[in-house]
């Protein structure tokens, strides 16, 4: 079983991406959604944006994530 937490897209360079995890800045791969832009929210595991989702949904993973 996999977890992919959501992160929102800070900037973009490349295939790079600075995104913010629970007020932690990290730098993750994009190479998987070459559709992503600064500002969407994408499901992060092992470094890697696997998929780009809305915002509503992102900050509910978020919650129920904080209440495990």
């Amino acid at each position: 079983m996999c977890l992919a937490i959501p992160a929102k897209i800070q900037s973009i360079n490349g295939f790079e991406a600075d995104v913010e995890i629970g007020g932690v800045s990290r730098t993750i791969s994009i190479m998987l959604t070459p559709d992503a832009r600064v500002g969407d929210y994408v499901y992060v595991h092992t470094g890697y944006a696997i998929s780009v989702v809305d915002e509503v949904e992102a900050l509910e993973s978020l919650r129920l994530l904080r209440e495990l």
